[in-house]
């Protein structure tokens, strides 16, 4: 890891909500320190309007979002990732790309709010939900002492993130 902003991904099977959303609050609240991007094992090519419409909501930046391929990152010429997270349960189970530069890892596994079905008020209400708690881990996140703590210290905090309130149970390790 390097003095420049680091580099983190986010990912997710059809990158069209959870990852989405967690690289445009990354974007913003990383204030620089932090470049995020977002990508899918199976991406849908489409990022979900929902997801749109609730990073506006909150006043996150809502431009340049695209559904893409995790193999975008895994490629020649890709920015190098320091951190990579899944935030999906299916994303964790697969076997990922190796990714140069052996990023730090761990799963913040929280519940799909694209599978939500019902009104437009009870699915906004599931992204509004996923969006607290992305942000609260993302919080968590960028206040690490990132220079000044060992890697396995550090990955036990990232590990422990991952299983704050609204983890999913693989998130939680059960």
């Amino acid at each position: 890891m390097t003095d420049a902003a680091y580099n983190v991904l986010f990912l997710c099977t059809g990158n069209t909500a959870r990852s989405v959303l967690a690289e445009g609050i990354l974007q913003r609240d990383g204030a620089g320190r932090f470049r995020s991007f977002s990508a899918g094992s199976q991406p849908k090519g489409v990022v979900n309007p929902y997801a749109l419409k609730t990073l506006e909501a909150y006043g996150y930046p809502v431009d340049g979002f695209r559904s893409k391929s995790w193999e975008e990152f895994a490629a020649p010429g890709a920015p190098v990732m320091d951190f990579v997270f899944t935030v999906c349960d299916s994303a964790a189970g697969e076997a990922c790309p190796i990714w140069p530069g052996q990023p730090m890892t761990a799963h913040w596994g929280i519940p799909d709010p694209a599978a939500v079905e019902g009104s437009d008020i009870e699915k906004l209400a599931a992204f509004n939900e996923a969006f607290r708690y992305l942000r609260n881990r993302i919080g968590a996140f960028i206040n690490l002492p990132i220079k000044s703590i060992d890697k396995l210290s550090l990955g036990a905090q990232l590990s422990d993130i991952g299983r704050m309130d609204g983890a999913t149970d693989h998130a939680k390790g059960r």
